[in-house]
Formats: structure tokens, sequence, C-alpha cells
């Protein structure tokens, strides 16, 4: 109920307003957020890398419904692409870019397939992902609720299609266990060349579309993890769940250390990023920045009940 109550919060503009501007939020928001500015991304991205820990950036904001905002979101990831290749962080991958492409026009019209909403995003990300392969870097198209799930899947494959042939980098795709749809998603995306972050995810979703019970969405991420670890792809395992970390471990013994990864949020468990790092592991931090922190904040408190109560604590604190 809680988790319910968190997720419904997110959508809430009265509840974001009063949250925004209190003054201990930003103590609390600086723990899972890297900051406002490029120049933070890029400072939180060099600690990590220094510490042996890949990186994938995201620069935060999504439902966009202003063509000028979706255009300016996709610049602001062109220019930090140049930025992360002029400091040399994206060589190799080691530091890459997540994309929701509903902060970049998916929702500008959501009628149907090749509708404009659709095109728009997938032209930007199409720009992003030439900054990303000249950047030597790869890009990660992010999901968000069901209804985004047949558009983005197909924009992130129409791209892998078209830019196979040059040479580009890789464009990976988010698959969400809490959907009831993602183990048949899965068995399409296990494919060569083809890199997969499975996460459990983190929508209030209606229960036809999706597992809502904890156990039901840990057996759904399961059998997906299973069915991307016997592959040919790249999964990628976002999880904290030490559960579903000793599962992935236990799989990774038939594969080479570099053919898959852990992935994991910036501010959650960081010690344990770090200890999985140190034992040989691949292991990916998820570092968003940017003004717009809200509504992922709130999915963030949703996942951890101890999130929630220091998150209280520090507005209380403040009063």
């Amino acid at each position: 109920m809680l988790r319910k109550a968190l997720l419904a919060a997110a959508a809430s503009e009265r509840i974001r307003g009063l949250l925004t501007t209190a003054p201990a939020a930003n103590a609390v928001v600086s723990r899972y957020v890297a900051g406002e500015s490029i120049q933070d991304a890029l400072a939180v991205a060099r600690a990590l890398r220094s510490d042996g820990l890949l990186v994938s950036l995201d620069y935060l904001g999504e439902d966009t419904t202003d063509a000028q905002r979706a255009a300016a979101t996709a610049a602001q990831y062109v220019h930090l692409l140049g930025r992360l290749a002029d400091e040399g962080l994206s060589e190799g991958g080691a530091v890459e870019v997540s994309v929701k492409p509903t902060a970049i026009g998916l929702r500008l019209s959501p009628a149907g397939p090749g509708v404009p909403g659709e095109r728009i995003a997938a032209e930007h990300l199409e720009r992003i992902a030439v900054a990303a392969r000249e950047a030597g870097t790869t890009v990660t198209v992010d999901a968000e609720d069901h209804l985004t799930t047949d558009a983005t899947l197909r924009i992130a494959t129409g791209l892998r299609a078209r830019r196979r042939s040059d040479g580009s980098g890789s464009v990976g795709s988010v698959v969400q266990a809490a959907l009831r749809r993602t183990e048949a998603d899965v068995r399409e995306l296990a494919a060569p060349g083809v890199r997969v972050r499975l996460c459990k995810g983190a929508y209030a979703e209606p229960l036809a579309e999706a597992f809502t019970a904890r156990h039901d969405i840990d057996r759904s991420f399961a059998r997906c993890l299973r069915t991307l670890m016997a592959g040919p792809g790249y999964p990628m395992i976002a999880t904290h769940d030490p559960r579903l970390i000793a599962i992935t471990r236990s799989l990774g013994l038939g594969r080479s250390p570099d053919s898959f990864e852990y992935q994991m949020l910036y501010g959650v468990r960081p010690d344990e990023q770090r200890r999985l790092a140190e034992s040989g592991a691949r292991v990916r931090v998820y570092v968003p920045y940017g003004g717009d922190w809200y509504r992922y904040l709130v999915r963030r408190l949703a996942e951890r009940p101890a999130n929630l109560a220091l998150f209280l604590r520090s507005l209380g604190s403040s009063s």
C-alpha cells in the first residue's frame, strides 16, 4: 500500500510543489542525484570511475509535451557526450547515457505507431546515438510506463538496425520484470550484440498489465534473468536485491566476466557496488542529474522504505 501511495504521489503536482520547496529536500536529493548541471554529472562520473565503476548518466525529465523542450533535452545529451569525450570518460563505453523517450518527444502526439511523437523521439535519439558513437560510447533507451513500451522498443530496435551498418555504438533497451509482457520481450531481445537492462520496474501499472505483488515481480525477474544470461546478448542486470545478485553470479559462472554487467542506482548500496567491482565484476552506476528530480526521487522512496524514513526525518528537521 505504501508503494502504491508513493507512486501515486509521483504524479501529484500539489505534493511535488510542497516537497521541491522544502529546505531539507536538497540535502536528501543530493544522495541520489548528481546535481543540476553537466559539471555536476561529470564530477560524479569522474569519482565513480576512479573507484573502478562504470556509469550511465540520465538527464532528468519525462512526459515532455513541448517540442522545443524535447529538442533542448536532445541537445543537452549531445553536449554531454561531447564533454565526456573531451575528458576521456566515454572511451570504451565506460560512461554512457540513458534516455527516456518521453523526454525527447514521444508524447507529443501519442495517437499510434509512426505518428509525429514517435518519429520525433526516434530522430532525436538517432542524433544522440551518433554523438555517442563519436564519443566511443553507447546509449540505453529507458523504459517508462506500459503505454510507451511498444513505441520505445520499436524506436530502439529500428535504431539498432539502422546504425549497425555504420559501426555505431550499440543501443540498449530496458525491460521491466513487473510487466506481464516482459518475458516474451526478453526472448526477442536476447540476440547477439543486443544490450538489455533488466530492472524490476518503478511505475504504477494496472493489474491487467503488471504483477503487483513483490514475490511475483521477483519471480518474473528471475525467469527473465535466466533467459538473458543463457542468451548471446549483453545482459545488464539492474537490481540491489542480494538474492537476485546471487542468482546472477551463479548464472554468470558460464560466461566471460566482460559479457554482462550489474547495474545499481547512485546512492543505493554504494559499498556493494564497490565490493562487486573489486571482485572483478563489471558494475555500472545509474546517475541522474538535472533539476527535474521529483518523480525520480519518489520512485526511489517507493522502492526502499528506509529511504522514505530518511527523507521524512530530514523534512522534519527543517521545520
